[in-house]
């Protein structure tokens, strides 16, 4: 034991002093293995600081109160809920009745004696240095000490008359408005101060303005009713204090008042499942992830984690193998000195271990340095602050393990190799020569066998991606293990090559125990970006046919639908304005009750909507309207039957035409110039509106007197209890002649089309909704940006759209990955080449004293680098095609499955065909692996090595 170690220290000490010396060559070693150490811990930090506490999480959302009382808006009847009081529903089941839909008094079930704060929120549209900017506003009495937490004050002070409100810094940083500013709302003859700025450490990123409670949301609604349009609407919580707090039993009897609770002591110390009423309801069980899904995720958290540790192997082994080769002489000595096997093999792998405790250390202790350093930036990056610092010891050592575990595993096959070395061919310098194993390409064979079975089996038979990923990944690891073999082959070539490349060839197949761990690397870092790019080129494709445009290319559209369309007419010029205009075809909508009601039917008063009465002779058989309780309709037809009738029933058609609108139902009131912008080419459509009628692009709204019904319903209360009985809606019902449209016209979401005269003499009201434009050309990017933040000072909510056709996001990612192939490429390419070269210095010093001129080492060098990185390149081309193949069939596979059964059920009429799942070869990212890296890595070989080496004699041979 005690010759063991004193053996291992004195290993420890030569290889200490081998990195020291050949600082850039463990330097490079050393950041390999030590950047994944620093990017795992710094991620391991960040986590865990970010991952709040239960009693951090408390403060953050009911400061120093001891619950959170909210209206579960169930008209007061009991209700269920989860301890977070995040989800509730009613006690009582009410599948054939009712839902309960209405307030209820929170106050009535605070407890009495205890402290209440009110907390209250809603939109306004706030006055800015830019224009308009719609921000939440809430009347919090944040200088209270039950607000501790909640709010983080950073300058000024709290709010303490009703002229006066703090904003978040996003707010102050969006607005241009500062500590100090005055403020106002639209609609609103009120300025309020700024007196101070703070954050939601929660949500750092909220535009957000706090007031005393009264000073604001109850006036500003006021005004708004005042000018015509319906008061926003408002959120209210209370934060309650009591001696003794809340427990589970007293949160379930408040819930008997149809109120929810949040409980400090509920959230501290939550109850067990069983104890909670809500989850033993059907479909409110608590959501807990499976074993088997808990186990895939570890199989694939373990299966990264080794190929990252593989490939840092692949590309740290060849420099531990230069280390070796350049100490051989070092290594004979200890040899000729009594040295035995075991402590060269010692040796080389105390490299490894010095290397991989000093990237463990250096790693680890940049990742907490750089997250203190860094944490503003990451808080500003995830929108909220940490808790506290938070170190796992355990954690981080076992990732600094790694990196200690990385660095002798790479170490182990230039150990093994050194130890086998003769003292009198290290002490001279001969090289020897030792065949290759030939069991390892047999297994690796087996490996690419067995590995693209189980991913066919996975594609064909069970459609699970988790298998499909399995195979491939054994198919991979068995090509890396054929690598030396693969290399071999690649030698054959030489004999068509020139001089320079025949050499470099003829050098890398017969030393393929530096030249196979390089091109290994190179094969996997190749592979898997092949593997990524060919899936989403794969995507792409697919995602391009299934586009669906919203417009005619280059076609813009705007819809302003809030406060009865009053900014619409200052949206369409300013459009007019920015953008390179040829037609502009201004659009209106229905609209039933006061200007400022929801387009929609919202339930304030005085409010109401429109429906498009479908005729009962065109109601679809499998949709059609029943009474309650008496189950779908679809049931009662086989699935041959259901199939028939979405296939080749008319009134079963799910067609939109295309695209879609704002505007509810698809009916738009306008003229000719709509059909003109949308390329609706039909004269009897542009008669058709001429003559009064409304033009259709559904057969199913056209009656059998040709008209189509549009039913004005004003009362939403009673129409409701109309529909829960299975009746039709109450409401006065206008009959327009009707044109239908033939078939083969593309309406991008329009249904229905009428003019503003047709709609008057059908006693509708209208209000303005926005226009649509046709382009001489299509808008620049800096056009965009000008006409964005216009309409950015309006504060309306305008849909806009800009038809530019299929944009793929995702090209960037794909470049990145082929930079990162790239780059890893370079790198083991390099390393492979410096061996190289230490192998073949003294072939080197023998061409230059024969005369060879000093370009013929940088040729060498060059060509050698770049042998290297094409074998590498072709290789892992090769295998990276093969997975995303075997990931498309098996997409294919899942989505005709579901075609079938959505044809059987009747959910789609066919008329789409199959899915379109196609598999795209990334030919350009090909080109670019194959051609562009392996010259770059050469021509860059080239550019760094020295033309003369240093003048010595000839080692004696």
């Amino acid at each position: 034991m005690k010759t063991w170690l004193h053996s291992w220290r004195a290993a420890i000490r030569i290889a200490r002093r081998d990195a020291w010396r050949s600082k850039g060559r463990s330097a490079l070693v050393l950041a390999m293995i030590a950047l994944p150490i620093l990017g795992v811990s710094g991620l391991d930090l960040t986590y865990r600081s970010s991952e709040l506490s239960p009693a951090e999480r408390v403060e953050r959302s009911m400061g120093a109160a001891d619950a959170i009382f909210r209206d579960a808006q169930v008209e007061g009847v009991p209700i269920l809920q989860d301890p977070l009081g995040e989800m509730h529903t009613p006690a009582k089941d009410y599948k054939d009745q009712a839902w309960p839909n209405g307030r209820t008094d929170v106050t009535k079930a605070i407890p009495a004696g205890s402290t209440v704060l009110t907390d209250r929120s809603g939109p306004a549209k706030l006055t800015t240095a830019h224009g308009l900017l719609t921000t939440d506003v809430r009347e919090l009495k944040a200088s209270d000490p039950i607000t501790r937490g909640i709010t983080t004050l950073l300058s000024g002070r709290y709010p303490e008359k009703s002229d006066e409100v703090m904003a978040t810094s996003h707010f102050l940083e969006v607005s241009g408005l500062s500590v100090g500013s005055t403020l106002s709302a639209r609609n609103f003859d009120r300025t309020y101060r700024i007196v101070g700025s703070y954050e939601l450490p929660d949500a750092l990123g909220t535009a957000q303005v706090n007031a005393l409670p009264g000073a604001f949301l109850a006036p500003y609604a006021k005004a708004v009713e005042k000018s015509g349009l319906p008061a926003p609407d408002n959120s209210t919580a209370y934060l309650v204090k009591k001696s003794g707090g809340f427990t589970w039993n007293t949160v379930q009897q408040i819930n008997t008042k149809g109120v929810a609770v949040t409980s400090r002591a509920v959230l501290l110390d939550p109850p067990a499942e069983s104890e909670v009423p809500l989850y033993a309801k059907e479909g409110w069980g608590a959501w807990d992830s499976s074993p088997g899904a808990d186990a895939a995720e570890l199989a694939a958290v373990g299966t990264v984690v080794g190929l990252a540790m593989l490939e840092i192997c692949l590309l740290a082994g060849p420099a531990f193998a230069v280390g070796a080769r350049r100490s051989r002489r070092q290594l004979g000595l200890v040899g000729a000195n009594g040295g035995a096997r075991s402590h060269i093999r010692a040796i080389v792998l105390s490299g490894g271990l010095v290397i991989g405790v000093a990237a463990a250390v250096i790693g680890t202790v940049l990742a907490v340095v750089l997250t203190l350093a860094l944490q503003p930036v990451l808080e500003d990056m995830m929108k909220q602050r940490f808790g506290a610092f938070d170190v796992r010891p355990l954690e981080l050592l076992g990732i600094a393990l790694l990196a200690v575990l990385t660095g002798l595993l790479a170490a182990i096959v230039p150990a093994v190799t050194a130890s086998r070395q003769t003292v009198l061919a290290s002490l001279t310098g001969r090289r020897g020569v030792r065949r290759s194993s030939r069991v390892l390409p047999l297994i690796g064979l087996a490996a690419v066998l067995l590995g693209a079975a189980i991913a066919l089996f996975g594609s064909i038979v069970t459609e699970s991606f988790v298998i499909v990923a399995g195979g491939s990944a054994i198919a991979e690891l068995g090509v890396v293990a054929m690598t030396p073999a693969l290399v071999g082959l690649f030698g054959r070539t030489g004999r068509w090559l020139p001089l320079s490349p025949r050499l470099a060839l003829r050098d890398a197949v017969r030393n393929r125990g530096r030249t196979a761990p390089a091109v290994a690397a190179v094969l996997a870092a190749v592979a898997g970006t092949v593997a990524v790019s060919t899936f989403m080129a794969s995507s792409e494709a697919q995602n391009r046919a299934a586009y669906e445009a919203r417009l005619p290319h280059g076609a813009v559209s705007t819809f302003v639908m809030e406060e009865g369309g009053r900014d619409v007419p200052a949206v369409r010029e300013a459009v007019q304005r920015h953008l390179p205009v040829d037609v502009r075809a201004d659009v209106e909508r229905v609209s039933v009750g006061k200007p400022g009601c929801d387009p929609w039917g919202g339930g304030a008063q005085d409010c109401g909507r429109y429906e498009v009465v479908l005729p009962k002779a065109n109601e679809c058989p499998l949709y059609a309207t029943v009474l309650p309780g008496a189950g779908d309709p679809s049931e009662k037809y086989t699935p041959d039957q259901r199939r028939k009738m979405i296939t080749e029933d008319w009134r079963c058609a799910q067609s939109s035409g295309g695209g879609w609108v704002s505007v509810d139902g698809g009916l738009l009131v306008g003229d000719a110039k709509v059909l003109q912008v949308l390329g609706i080419d039909d004269p009897g459509a542009v008669k058709a509106l001429a003559e009064g009628k409304i033009v259709s692009f559904s057969r199913a709204e056209i009656d059998k007197n040709g008209t189509v019904g549009i039913k004005q319903v004003t009362d939403i209360a009673a129409a409701d209890k109309a529909m829960e009985k299975g009746l039709p809606a109450p409401g006065k019902v206008s009959s327009v002649p009707a044109y239908l449209v033939p078939e083969g016209q593309e309406s991008y979401g329009v249904r229905l089309l009428m003019t503003p005269a047709t709609a008057k003499a059908a006693g509708l009201a209208t209000l303005p909704a926005g226009a649509y434009f046709s382009t001489e050309r299509m808008p620049g990017t800096e056009e965009r940006q000008k006409l964005d933040g216009e309409l950015a000072k309006l504060g309306s909510n305008v849909d806009l759209h800009v038809e530019q056709g299929f944009v793929n996001d995702d090209s960037l990612f794909v470049i990145a990955l082929a930079v990162f192939a790239g780059l890893v490429t370079i790198g083991a390419a390099g390393i492979a080449t410096g061996l190289a070269q230490a192998d073949a210095e003294a072939d080197l010093k023998t061409l230059a004293a024969v005369g060879a001129p000093p370009r013929v080492r940088r040729t060498l060098s060059g060509f050698q680098c770049g042998v290297v990185a094409a074998m590498g390149v072709i290789l892992g081309s090769a295998a990276g095609v093969l997975p995303a193949i075997g990931l498309r069939l098996t997409e294919e596979r899942e989505a005709i499955g579901y075609y079938e059964e959505a044809i059987r059920q009747g959910w789609d009429n066919g008329l789409s065909g199959p899915p379109y799942v196609p598999i795209v070869i990334p030919w350009e990212t090909l080109a670019g692996l194959l051609v562009a890296v392996p010259l770059g890595a050469a021509l860059l070989a080239a550019l760094v090595t020295r033309s003369r080496g240093a003048l010595a004699r000839r080692a004696a041979t």
